[in-house]
């Protein structure tokens, strides 16, 4: 999937469902932090927070009573319309969402005491732009070898064939370049366990893990073999394969 029908598919999720999985059923095993815990303690009551990547704004919804104004970005039309209808119903005052690309950021210089990015592409420079002094930037990202297994069944899949660690590795070099300090970062590996059929179809059908899923018959073939192949007591298992950066300008 290339950039473009990336975006293509984005746009459209963010029309059907934003970015909210809260309908799954799963379980894990060995996950070793919770992003938006990480993102609320590391902010307080008179921040201003900017979430790039934002989607149906369920995340930063959840977390409003974090930061004095939090603001969410995203470049698709679609997740923006979600993120809006979500803030209606939340009746929260404190909390903005503005399409917006992550490659050119709108906002006065230094205006942001913390920047976070789950799970979407950021951009260093811009990023140190609107980052007070002192402030910090946290982002969670996808590791090449998440739901390994499901893309092995599949032949193909996000980030399938490449080394796992590359697109970490490129974070943290871009990060240092544009002048970033105390710049760590951190992994896990952990088991998930999908309920359901109807839950891991749910899962594919809504993220870019296997593109153009279920477009065939085949796929659904494919799932089945992998299902029986992976149920266990606990579910359907696979893994959740994520990296966390944080850094201080």
């Amino acid at each position: 999937m290339n950039r473009s029908e990336y975006k293509d598919f984005y746009d459209k999720v963010g029309k059907l469902n934003g970015w909210d999985f809260s309908k799954l059923r799963t379980t894990s095993e060995g996950e070793q932090w919770d992003f938006l815990q990480e993102v609320t303690l590391r902010c307080n009551t008179s921040n201003l927070l900017l979430d790039i990547g934002t989607g149906g704004g369920e995340a930063l919804i959840s977390i409003a009573g974090a930061a004095l104004l939090l603001v969410g970005i995203d470049r698709s039309e679609g997740m923006i319309e979600s993120a809006t209808e979500n803030l209606k119903k939340s009746n929260k005052g404190n909390i903005r969402f503005l399409q917006m690309e992550a490659e050119d950021i709108a906002f006065p210089m230094s205006f942001f005491n913390v920047v976070s990015c789950r799970h979407s592409e950021f951009y260093a420079n811009e990023i140190s732009k609107v980052l007070a002094n002192d402030g910090i930037f946290l982002t969670q990202q996808v590791s090449e070898g998440d739901k390994l297994n499901i893309k092995q069944a599949f032949g193909r899949g996000q980030g399938f064939g490449t080394n796992d660690g590359i697109l970490k590795e490129k974070y943290l070099t871009e990060l240092a370049e544009a002048g970033f300090t105390d710049i760590q970062s951190f992994e896990y590996d952990a088991s998930q366990y999908f309920q359901t059929y109807e839950d891991l179809v749910f899962f594919l059908k809504f993220t870019p893990v296997i593109p153009s899923f279920g477009q065939t018959d085949y796929d659904f073939e494919i799932l089945q073999k992998f299902i029986e192949a992976n149920q266990t007591e606990k579910g359907i298992k696979t893994n959740t394969k994520r990296f966390m950066i944080m850094a201080r300008k």
